[in-house]
């Protein structure tokens, strides 16, 4: 995979927006439309709360980090890691302003519960190919904590899974560079979602844009 310029980066955020609908990933992260409603109030302040800059608190042989900026030249990837838990190992990598040798295992925080689909295992393991290339190490396990049920997942990190996310990097870069927005895929996950106004899933399905606003202009 070739390196990727800064000014070509993706949002690491935008990873479980592209697996959870294409089209609403192109509107927030291409089109720059945003809407809140209950589930993104509801998201984002567990994320303020676990988001603390500039914090690190030590705990024995574990130094967790919170809100660690990332990045990766090959993915074409930025964001930013809710926690980070650096555990001391003899097979990790060194630390500035820390003794001994650490391994980095990522922490999502999420609202909801688990989910049937991967959208949330996608993201984390992203976080954590950013850690590997940034550290030069291996990472073989994350976490994702859910709100709802006050509990946190293992998540094992597989070369499967790196090259799924590989393959969906691929798609969303070809979908950015072409500023290609596609069309809507309606189903039961529209009513959930933010943007269903602006995306208006139904009506587009049943025709183009470019006749809906040929019929509002001649009205």
């Amino acid at each position: 995979m070739t390196d990727y310029n800064e000014e070509d980066y993706l949002l690491l955020s935008g990873i479980q927006h592209f697996n959870f609908c294409r089209r609403q990933w192109a509107l927030i992260h291409i089109e720059q439309q945003w809407e809140e409603n209950v589930r993104t109030l509801e998201g984002n302040h567990l994320h303020r709360v676990a988001d603390q800059p500039h914090l690190r608190e030590k705990r024995g042989d574990k130094l967790v980090v919170r809100a660690l900026p990332v990045h990766s030249r090959r993915l074409g990837l930025t964001g930013i890691c809710d926690v980070v838990e650096f555990i001391r190992d003899p097979g990790g990598v060194p630390l500035s302003d820390e003794q001994g040798l650490y391994l980095p295992c990522p922490v999502e925080y999420k609202r909801g519960k688990p989910k049937k689909d991967d959208s949330d295992r996608s993201q984390l393991i992203a976080q954590a190919m950013c850690l590997e290339e940034m550290l030069a190490c291996e990472i073989t396990t994350g976490y994702l904590f859910y709100n709802e049920i006050k509990h946190r997942v293992e998540v094992p990190i597989t070369e499967a899974d790196r090259e799924q996310v590989q393959a969906t990097l691929h798609e969303m870069h070809g979908y950015y560079a072409r500023r290609y927005t596609p069309k809507a895929k309606a189903g039961p996950h529209c009513e959930n979602c933010s943007l269903n106004k602006i995306c208006l899933p139904g009506l587009m399905n049943r025709r183009t844009v470019a006749s809906y606003i040929e019929s509002k202009v001649s009205e």
